[in-house]
């Protein structure tokens, strides 16, 4: 799906927040392995039945099927090496006035942990608009800098200015908005392992698209979500407010990530910690597709293991683009 004006208007949102700075040029790497040079590459983790991360398979244990159809795997690794392109999206709308420095700390040194210098990472901000704090970098200081600039954002029409709705459509939240722009506009283009990780409370209010679009693009981008809820019921005073759970559970499911939830037992930086385990412990299984039409259409992808005891986290499928064609 394609939304034209949309697009440009979220475009503009970032382009007038961007701190201008110069990308830096990769290390040397691979050729990336895409699907308009009719290689479909998915990456995967593996779970054993007690949610251990298991890591010393091989190609032949896996099977991989695509819209019900078993394909041929003709590339497979472990632990690539392939750079990650990560983007972190952090709630910044009044409903997490009480965390954000929680999620400072722990973003600074979930970055610190996870990139290496081959990898790049930027900062995006969401409230009642979209704000690209820190674009691609590999930079932990660019990184510091901008996690210590996020301040909480209201509706700047005044018409909004707490977590609970006042107004028809109020753009308080714009959830969706953000992970279309940053699939989009930030990682379509670019090559490897790409990932998104969204700290919020799950509540959307005001996006101009749906939760199918936003997933839509993280599909034609090829990127993973992980979602991470960081809920602060003392925010709402009150007011009944769906936490948002199973919008982000879908977002994740659908894409190979997965939800994680922040409780007094589980902290916003354990939480990273299992991130960034997976993240280092991904199988990447390439395979030229038996269909080769390059129609655009949705194509669905399974992946099993021969062990009926093992969990397979994989996105659902993706779009046969043509070769040159935008996502």
């Amino acid at each position: 799906m394609r939304v034209g004006p949309l697009a440009a208007t979220l475009t503009a949102l970032v382009i007038a927040a961007a701190h201008e700075r110069p990308s830096p040029a990769r290390l040397p790497q691979e050729p990336a392995i895409r699907v308009d040079v009719d290689v479909v590459n998915v990456y995967c983790t593996v779970r054993d039945s007690k949610g251990r991360l298991v890591s010393e398979l091989a190609k032949e244990d896996f099977e991989l099927y695509e819209d019900g159809k078993r394909q041929q795997i003709r590339y497979f690794s472990r632990e690539s090496n392939l750079p990650l392109t990560l983007g972190l999206l952090v709630d910044v709308s009044r409903s997490q006035e009480r965390l954000i420095e929680a999620e400072k700390r722990a973003a600074e040194q979930f970055f610190a942990r996870v990139l290496r210098r081959q990898d790049l990472a930027f900062l995006i901000s969401f409230g009642p608009d979209v704000q690209l704090e820190q674009d691609l970098t590999n930079s932990q200081r660019l990184l510091r800098a901008a996690l210590e600039r996020l301040r909480v954002r209201a509706d700047p029409t005044g018409l909004y200015p707490g977590p609970v709705p006042t107004v028809a459509k109020p753009r308080g939240t714009v959830l969706f908005d953000a992970v279309y722009l940053a699939a989009q506009e930030k990682l379509a283009r670019e090559v490897g392992r790409k990932a998104l990780v969204l700290v919020t409370d799950g509540v959307d209010m005001g996006s101009r698209v749906k939760l199918a679009d936003a997933i839509e693009a993280a599909h034609k981008a090829d990127a993973i979500i992980y979602s991470v809820h960081f809920f602060d019921p003392g925010a709402y005073r009150g007011f009944w407010v769906s936490p948002g759970d199973r919008e982000l559970k879908t977002m994740s499911e659908e894409t190979g990530g997965r939800l994680f939830r922040v409780s007094r037992s589980r902290t916003l930086e354990a939480i990273f910690d299992e991130i960034e385990q997976e993240l280092r412990s991904q199988y990447s299984l390439g395979y030229t597709p038996s269909n080769p039409a390059r129609d655009g259409k949705f194509r669905r992808i399974e992946i099993r293991t021969r062990n009926k005891d093992l969990r397979v986290q994989a996105r659902k499928g993706y779009y046969a683009l043509a070769a040159g064609q935008q996502p």
